[in-house]
């Protein structure tokens, strides 16, 4: 027992081990959970041709968050992204491929 909480010592000293959520959730109107293996649920595909960025496993106010998210991408220089809102499901597609955007953007919320 004493080696395996050494060996978790040893790899959070390198810099493994859960990323995000050391702190309490955030105070918005929205949260966004990790998935079972603690990453982020951003997942980019494609579907008819068209590039797609799915933001899954959304809790609260959808179209918050989705406002949040189109100025962030209007920050960066984005036009207007068309999205669609599936409050049934709890999911969020956005055109484009945004993942990496949006992964950084719920990091800094700190998702």
């Amino acid at each position: 027992m004493a080696a395996m909480a050494a060996l978790g010592r040893r790899l959070r000293a390198l810099g493994w081990g859960l990323r995000g959520g050391a702190g309490p959730p955030p105070e918005l109107p929205y949260f966004v959970r990790r998935s079972r293996l603690h990453n982020l649920p951003v997942y980019e595909g494609q579907r008819q041709g068209r590039r797609l960025t799915e933001l899954r496993r959304i809790h609260g106010d959808i179209w918050a968050l989705q406002r949040d998210l189109r100025a962030f991408l209007g920050s960066l220089g984005v036009p207007e992204v068309p999205a669609q809102v599936n409050e049934v499901t709890a999911t969020l597609r956005l055109r484009g491929h945004w993942g990496p955007q949006v992964r950084q953007w719920l990091l800094q919320r700190g998702f």
